[in-house]
């Protein structure tokens, strides 16, 4: 059970705005599932960005699933195509680990994927739960993210830790971790600059950034923030981070009206990091649990 469970407190439901559940029902009101109807189930999992691979992957276990043979109606098929995405998005655990005392959450992700946005968001659900908090602002290169990062911490009267523009983001890091410690904080989150993937001493630096914290805290999370429509290029990025960081979870934003929603299947099922958060819009509580029982259903109807 999540620290933000919809049983502990109120959430908005999780809407993908697709036409991707229609679709599906009406080949499987067909008499038959033949070799043109398997085509069109697979053409409308890969134009909901769930991806070749893991199309393929599904279309074959949906081929050999008993329940599925001997399906007799539309909405019959659609239930054995829930429980199977379902199932595609099983992870032993989605919960936020803050076990440490002060645990640290580093946030990376390419610019332009509302990561900072996200820290606010973040800062904001941790704080309403109790927990005292430190942000510290490590995108040392764009004056603008420090104050946006400020600005946020304003909101949820959270102490934000920034540095001299274009200094050394390990630094930041370590004051914000020190701050952290001097507090007694529970929770220091560090907002990473949104590094292009391709750059490799780019990412060294992302984890210079975390041998720097752990000399002295725990890194508990490193969160990696995905833009929901970016499809595919999204689920290159998540590739690339997760070999140059261990990442322990993906936040998914932008997925409100997003018909493109099956990314969050690709990446899961590819890379196997839980989705931990989706951003379904730019309000402070517009950060929710993800919830895959939710999130497919959504995606069906």
């Amino acid at each position: 059970m999540g620290i933000f469970s919809r049983k502990n407190k109120e959430e908005k439901p999780l809407k993908t705005k697709s036409t991707f559940g229609s679709n599906l029902l009406n080949i499987f009101s067909r008499s038959t599932l033949d070799d043109q109807a398997w085509q069109e189930i697979e053409d409308t999992l890969i134009m909901a960005d769930v991806g070749i691979k893991t199309t393929q992957e599904i279309v074959q276990e949906l081929k050999n699933n008993p329940t599925l043979k001997s399906a007799h109606s539309a909405e019959e098929g659609k239930e054995v195509l829930r429980n199977q995405l379902i199932d595609s998005l099983a992870t032993s655990n989605r919960s936020l680990n803050i076990s440490a005392t002060p645990s640290v959450i580093i946030m990376v992700g390419i610019n332009g994927t509302g990561k900072t946005t996200t820290v606010g968001k973040l800062v904001h659900k941790l704080k309403s739960a109790g927990n005292k908090c430190v942000l510290g602002a490590a995108d040392t290169f764009r004056a603008a993210a420090s104050q946006q990062l400020q600005t946020w911490g304003e909101r949820s009267s959270v102490p934000v830790v920034v540095g001299p523009e274009n200094s050394e983001p390990s630094a930041v890091a370590f004051n914000a971790v020190q701050e952290g410690l001097a507090i007694g904080a529970k929770v220091v989150i560090i907002d990473t600059a949104g590094r292009l993937h391709t750059k490799a001493g780019l990412m060294d630096e992302l984890g210079k950034v975390k041998r720097v914290i752990e000399k002295h805290a725990t890194v508990t999370e490193t969160l990696l923030v995905i833009d929901a429509t970016t499809g595919q290029n999204g689920l290159i990025q998540a590739r690339v981070f997760t070999e140059a960081v261990e990442v322990t979870g993906i936040v998914l934003t932008k997925l409100d009206g997003s018909a493109k929603g099956g990314i969050v299947i690709a990446v899961q099922r590819e890379l196997k990091v839980p989705v931990k958060f989706v951003g379904i819009g730019e309000g402070i509580d517009d950060l929710i649990e993800f919830n895959a029982e939710d999130f497919v259903d959504g995606l069906l109807n």
